[in-house]
């Protein structure tokens, strides 16, 4: 019996000629919070759309939870537990706060489960990233964190056994940093919820990350103790020049 909560073997996406992702393993744990990083074009961003349905791997498989995705589509993952933020926010501007998240919990959860109270669930949503007194607010009220929050309540609101967080704190001041911080831990900690995180901000990431994975040029090319794998040679290399 495995604890893997998502298995990746030897993935490969070519985009004509141009290999984006090589031959790529993985493994996450269920609980496991692992940081994601590598120089910009490493294939982060084509992994994580490969995993979650939007792009369609060439080779390889994917696992989760004890099924094969393979041919499923990106809201069919999301039904199945596997859920993503997305770097840059996009709700629904005309509809309030709770209104936003109301469609995954109508869509998502509902199609798998009864949700007794959806009103009641979306305030339990809100006060888990501190918008619920802001229930009733349109996103354009938000301050850029608020929106980051928001952001992560609504993929919270599917219910996800693993959330893929990609790039939750770009362009955050370093308080606000340590906000979103402290909020995946408790997604973690106190929900359960495995955690990707992507992330270019490496004090976040060495923070966070209780295992790390490194891409670089498509390619797999370090996983392991974070501690261990910033001091190896070539991920230096990869992110300093040789």
């Amino acid at each position: 019996m495995t604890d893997a909560l998502l298995t990746v073997f030897g993935l490969g996406k070519r985009f004509g000629g141009f290999v984006a992702l090589a031959d790529i393993e993985l493994e996450v744990k269920k609980g496991e919070r692992l940081g994601l990083i590598g120089p910009n074009g490493s294939g982060k961003s084509t992994l994580v759309n490969c995993l979650c349905g939007t792009l369609r791997n060439d080779t390889g498989s994917v696992r989760f939870d004890g099924r094969t995705l393979d041919g499923l589509k990106a809201h069919e993952r999301t039904r199945l537990g596997m859920a993503r933020s997305f770097q840059l926010p996009r709700p629904f501007g005309t509809m309030t706060l709770a209104e936003n998240l109301r469609i995954p919990l109508l869509y998502v959860v509902q199609l798998r489960k009864a949700v007794p109270n959806v009103d009641r669930r979306c305030v339990e949503l809100l006060d888990l990233v501190g918008l619920a007194d802001k229930a009733d607010h349109l996103p354009a009220d938000l301050t850029q964190i608020e929106m980051r929050k928001l952001e992560l309540a609504r993929a919270m609101a599917a219910e996800p056994s693993l959330l893929i967080a990609d790039e939750a704190m770009a362009g955050l001041s370093n308080r606000e940093v340590d906000e979103i911080l402290a909020l995946l831990m408790r997604m973690n900690e106190q929900q359960g919820v495995t955690i990707v995180m992507i992330e270019h901000i490496m004090r976040a990431v060495m923070h966070f990350s209780q295992r790390l994975v490194v891409l670089v040029a498509g390619r797999k090319i370090a996983d392991g103790d974070p501690a261990e794998i910033v001091r190896q040679d070539d991920v230096v290399a990869a992110y300093l020049g040789s």
